[in-house]
């Protein structure tokens, strides 16, 4: 009787776990496409073919639920650092990282692996969730930081917390532009990409002199003088701090000393604000490409003045880009023509590449991948301003540039910052 009955008990846990694990599965498939405040408990059933008090059964609260999802993908980021970890050395912990992660993409596009999910939206999250992931997250950092040689300096600290990071966030950047490859391709997109980190753009000994180039205000805001200008740059910092949720209509508000009634006055929502945010950076950036196109020296001087201008954009200035994590919010036509403009943006930076490579200032590699660890690597920046704000501006942005123009491994030269 004991027998079965145990029997009985693990049949039970089994189901209870399987029917749990398809609804993760489905919230995660939701969060990536709607983000944290998209998802809800009546899609989650719908898609799982349960009813919503079901759904409530195993998740008492939306947030729980959304909790759980992202806890569940940093077990998974854990498991494939362990994996890349285990390698011997720097080069080929660096290699293993990239190959895990389009090796688990691959998986999820055959459907033979759960969806993995986005984890910036960790900072949607109330408390205590949004401080026990985020701890999660910057230890799994850390380990990341623990794949390069150990540092010597406390520079050298800086600029192995620099290269995880922009390893970590280039990964968390390949949902982004990996549609446009059949999956038949991942192999070689995947060894190209570690060339990418492994040596950089520019050829080996070759001199990385970036400028900082005057950017042009852009149209839109020279003909929107005033609040709109003042929102988008106060609603810019509040989510790339806090997120969409953080960033309350009142917070921007208060942050601007005018009413609530001000902000409706300008813009009719919400999401129309973040739309506005996404069109200025994109412009901004357009402006500086431009602006680098048209600037003396090689192609090469061209693009490390355009990403040196930008780094100082989003590490330095009070007016940075908007993350790209708030494209969740944004209805999916307006998503779809954000994307499509910063796929724009990357295909510029390979022209740009393609060109060096014709003249031999750039490397000979892929232009299309590189344009995206570009735009990755720009994307992720702001992130570490806090981090690095006690080093000169030159200092940051020459060794946030180091890991676009010689890779992650080698020894950077610093290059000056006029």
């Amino acid at each position: 009787m004991d027998a079965r009955h145990d029997q009985g008990d693990d049949a039970t846990t089994q189901r209870f776990q399987q029917k749990r694990e398809r609804i993760l599965d489905a919230a995660a498939q939701l969060i990536n496409r709607h983000g944290v405040k998209g998802m809800t408990f009546v899609d989650v059933a719908e898609l799982v073919g349960l009813n919503t008090t079901s759904v409530t059964y195993y998740f008492k609260r939306k947030e729980l639920l959304a909790a759980a999802v992202l806890d569940r993908s940093i077990d998974r980021l854990e498991e494939l650092i362990r994996d890349a970890g285990a390698q011997p050395t720097p080069r080929a912990r660096v290699a293993r990282y990239v190959q895990v992660h389009f090796e688990l993409h691959a998986r999820i596009q055959l459907n033979r692996e759960r969806p993995y999910t986005v984890l910036s939206d960790i900072r949607a999250l109330g408390e205590p969730f949004r401080t026990d992931l985020t701890a999660r997250y910057v230890g799994a950092l850390r380990k990341v930081r623990e794949f390069f040689a150990p540092p010597l300096t406390a520079r050298d600290k800086i600029l192995r917390t620099i290269r995880a990071h922009v390893l970590v966030q280039n990964m968390f950047w390949l949902p982004g532009w990996l549609a446009l490859y059949s999956v038949d391709d991942y192999p070689r997109l995947s060894r190209r990409m570690i060339e990418i980190f492994e040596h950089g753009i520019a050829p080996a000994d070759a001199a990385w002199t970036p400028q900082l180039l005057p950017v042009k205000t852009p149209s839109r805001t020279a003909e929107a003088e005033g609040m709109p200008e003042n929102f988008a740059r106060a609603a810019t910092c509040l989510i790339n701090e806090k997120g969409y949720r953080g960033a309350s209509v009142e917070q921007i508000a208060s942050e601007l000393n005018v009413t609530k009634g001000s902000f409706y006055h300008h813009l009719e929502a919400k999401d129309e604000l973040v739309l506005e945010c996404f069109r200025r950076s994109h412009e901004r950036i357009e402006l500086v490409q431009r602006a680098a196109i048209e600037a003396n020296g090689s192609q090469r001087d061209r693009l490390a003045s355009a990403i040196a201008t930008l780094l100082d954009v989003q590490l330095c200035s009070d007016f940075p880009l908007l993350r790209t994590t708030a494209l969740q919010v944004l209805p999916s036509e307006w998503r779809t023509d954000m994307l499509e403009r910063s796929t724009r943006l990357a295909r510029r930076f390979a022209g740009m590449m393609i060109d060096g490579i014709s003249e031999g200032s750039v490397r000979a590699l892929d232009p299309l991948i590189a344009s995206q660890v570009v735009m990755g690597t720009l994307n992720a920046a702001y992130d570490l301003r806090g981090w690095i704000s006690t080093l000169p501006d030159p200092t940051a942005i020459s060794l946030y540039g180091s890991t676009v123009a010689h890779g992650l491994l080698a020894d950077p030269v610093d290059f000056a910052v006029d």
